[in-house]
Parts: structure tokens; C-alpha cells; sequence
């Protein structure tokens, strides 16, 4: 009888290692996470053991959350008995379409809850899923996204079988997407344009005027506007809040929205980013499309999920007090860094983007080795293009700490820039 070959003497192992190798070629182009880069960057050092650790790095908001969301989760746990349809009770739409109206000043009969409106676990799978949705890979499509940028749109137009294009934000002190640069065979080619407004990591708001403009473009060439606004309900002038993608359609006379999608969540809002919880709303089609892809995603919103949802869009008091807590953080930190760094004051969200003349990622490593703070260097929110990367020399911290955690960073950040500064005279 002939011996049985072990494996490695059969073709089978070859097979499964061409098997193993069949990936979607997106996967290849992925950056790490600008975490990873960041543990990557921090890996061997040692904090001193007397100073407790800041993590300015993750905008994982850290205010209280209102009591009445917990309490709704307890209330409906026997909810998990049924499986949720993947396009939410009705309760939950209704309250978001009654929240949009509100919040944007919209006719009554815009939004649909049944046409415009769908619940999502969180807007960062959504954003992702969206893409994957909507980009037809045989065409050599182009993403367009501003530069810096938060990692889930690149990742979702890579994944999408599409290219990204990086808007630059800056060098200006305005720090919006010049949307200008963008070249006309650019705009041919462009299915999908990501948005974030107000801006991550700059704070910067796009106006009625701006928001107009893109959807002119999207009249002329036919592409689709996702707005990620996740971090709208965070703002500094409470009688200005940040313009909505649909409330301009609105404004402009598009009233189906037609080309428009938007994208908000309660983590930032309502303090509660492990509830998962956001909603998709916009063009009727694409409203209609993403349904029917999510339907065989699998990603439906658990019952008592959605009616603790439905609670914290109808709620808008615990929003206000958490604007005031943000407030009083900026009002504190901003004098500190500004006697070293260029720093402005963001008309939206809860980061500070600060300017300095030392390397982003050199400043990020001393500040953790020296005083165990954590913040992000820009670099790794960012793409070089063109010689220029408009994350660099700046670092992104996240105000999400304590205010006494916040202004001791501060300081500490001041200390830190002081010194590489003198070292670099040297």
C-alpha cells in the first residue's frame, strides 16, 4: 500500500494558501488605525508613576449620560425575545423625523418616517456600509473626502472598490474642504462625497452658502452627498447651531432631498456612545436601497435599544447641559494653549486642533512620556498629497476628560512644547 503524502507534499496546501490570498484587493491598501499607529507610537515607554494618565485621544465623550436611558433599556429587556426589523418600530422613526423637523426648521410633511428615515446601529458601520451600498466597483469611481478626515470613509471607499479623493482642509486658517481644488475630471468621476459637519478633528462648520454649493455639484454630475453630522448637536453659539445637509436642500427647493443623505447618532449627543444607536435619513431611493441592503447585513436595532433611542431624540434639555459642560472646557483650555499654539476656537464638536512649529508625532510621544498625556498627532488623521499633508504640525485633542484633567493637560502641553522648542534652538 502506498504511503498517504503528508499535506505539504500534496498541492491541497497550495490551494489554501491561494484560497487564503482571494481577498477583497481593498483590504491591502488599508492604513492602520490612527490608534494603532498611536499604541505603535507610545510601545516601550514609561510614564512617570507618580502622574495619572489623561486620554485626550478617543472622542469617546465621558459626561453623564440622562438617567431616563438606562431606565428605558430595563423597561423593554424583555424585548429580546423577538428579533427587530431591520427598519425600526415605528415609535423610533417617528421621533427622529419629529427631531429633524424640529432641529432644522422643516415643514411638517418633509420628512416621512416611513420613506426618509432609518434607524442604524451607530453612524460609523453606517458610513461604512453605505459605500459598499451605492459604488458600482467596474466603474473606477472616485470617494471624495476632506483631508483630515475621520478613517471609516477611506476604509469604505477602498472596500467599495473605489478610489478616495482627499480634499484638502487648510493650510488656511479656515480649515474647510477647498472644494475648489478639486479638478473637473475629478467631479466626472465622483459617485460619493463624504462630508463632516461640524468638521472632525478641525470644529469647522460648513455654511448655507458652502452646503449650497456642493449640491450644485451634485445637480451637475450626478453624485451623491453623504453628510456625517454626528457631532451637530455640539455647538458654541446656542442661537447659531450648525446648518443641516437636508435642511439647505430644503432651502434650495430640493424637497426630496434627492442626492441628499445624512447621518446623526446619539453618541455625542446624548453622552451614550455604547448604546449604538444613530439613524440614516435623506433621498427616498437611497433610503429604500440601503434598506434592502441592511436587510441582508443583518444589523437590525435591538428593541430596547430603539425605545431608549426614541426617549433621547424627543429630550432636547440634557443636550443643552451637555453644551454647556463643552463650553466651559473651551473656555478654560483655549487661553492656556494659546500662549504657545495656534489655536482656534470650533464652532462645532468637542476637539481642539492646535498648530505647532515641532513634529505632530514627535510632540504626541513627549507629552505621554513626560506627563502621560495622550493626544493624537495629526499625521495620523491624515493623507500627504502632493507633497503637503495638512494633519501635520498639528495634534488632536479630544475635551472629553474632566475640566480638571483638561487644563492640567493644557499645561502640560505648554510645558512639553516649551522644551522641545529649546531643545530644537540648540
Amino acid at each position: 500500500m502506498q504511503p498517504i503524502p503528508a499535506p505539504h507534499q500534496t498541492g491541497n496546501n497550495y490551494k489554501r494558501q491561494a484560497l487564503t490570498a482571494m481577498i477583497n484587493p481593498g483590504i491591502q491598501k488599508l492604513q492602520p488605525y490612527p490608534f494603532e499607529k498611536l499604541a505603535e507610537l507610545k510601545a516601550g515607554l514609561k510614564i512617570p508613576q507618580q502622574r495619572r494618565h489623561i486620554n485626550l485621544s478617543v472622542g469617546e465623550p465621558r459626561h453623564s449620560p440622562p438617567s431616563f436611558i438606562a431606565e428605558e433599556i430595563l423597561t423593554h429587556l424583555h424585548g429580546i425575545s423577538r428579533y427587530p426589523a431591520t427598519r425600526g418600530e415605528l415609535p423610533l422613526r417617528q421621533a427622529i423625523a419629529a427631531w429633524l423637523t424640529r432641529r432644522y426648521n422643516l415643514a411638517s410633511y418633509l420628512i416621512d418616517p416611513d420613506r426618509h428615515v432609518l434607524p442604524v446601529n451607530g453612524t460609523r458601520e453606517a458610513l461604512f456600509a453605505f459605500a459598499q451600498c451605492i459604488i458600482d466597483a467596474t466603474e473606477q469611481s472616485c470617494v471624495l473626502m476632506p483631508n483630515p478626515f475621520y478613517q471609516i470613509y477611506e476604509g469604505a471607499a477602498y472596500l467599495a472598490g473605489a478610489e478616495p479623493w482627499y480634499v484638502p482642509q487648510g493650510p488656511n486658517e479656515s480649515y474647510l474642504p477647498d472644494i475648489d481644488s478639486v479638478p473637473n475630471a475629478v467631479w466626472q468621476r465622483c459617485r460619493l462625497i463624504y462630508l463632516c459637519n461640524p468638521a472632525n478633528p478641525a470644529g469647522t462648520v460648513m455654511d448655507r452658502a458652502q452646503l449650497q454649493r456642493i449640491l450644485e455639484l451634485s445637480d451637475r454630475y450626478g453624485f451623491v452627498v453623504a453628510s456625517d453630522e454626528c457631532y451637530s448637536e455640539i455647538y458654541l453659539d446656542e442661537d447659531d447651531p450648525p446648518p443641516g445637509l437636508l435642511q439647505v436642500a430644503a432651502q434650495v427647493g430640493n424637497t426630496e432631498f434627492s442626492g441628499c443623505i445624512v447621518f446623526h447618532s446619539l453618541s455625542k449627543r446624548s453622552n451614550v456612545p455604547g448604546l449604538r444607536s444613530g439613524f440614516v435619513a435623506g433621498d427616498q431611493q437611497l433610503i429604500s436601497n440601503f434598506l434592502r441592503y441592511r436587510t441582508y447585513h443583518g444589523c437590525a436595532m435591538p428593541l430596547h435599544t430603539q425605545a431608549a433611542s426614541g426617549k433621547a431624540w424627543a429630550d432636547e434639555e440634557h443636550v443643552r447641559q451637555n453644551r454647556v459642560l463643552y463650553r466651559a472646557k473651551f473656555d478654560a483650555v483655549i487661553p492656556v494653549l494659546e500662549t504657545v499654539f495656534s489655536v482656534n476656537r470650533p464652532a462645532g464638536g468637542f476637539y481642539l486642533w492646535p498648530r505647532m512649529t515641532t513634529d505632530d508625532r514627535d510632540f504626541a510621544r513627549e507629552l505621554y512620556r513626560r506627563y502621560a498625556v495622550t493626544v493624537v498627532p495629526g499625521q495620523f488623521l491624515s493623507r500627504r498629497v502632493s507633497g503637503y499633508d495638512p494633519g501635520a504640525n498639528h495634534i488632536r485633542m479630544a475635551l472629553v476628560a474632566p475640566l480638571d484633567e483638561c487644563i492640567e493637560a493644557a499645561h502640560c502641553m505648554v510645558k512639553v512644547a516649551g522644551a522641545l522648542d529649546g531643545e530644537g534652538n540648540n
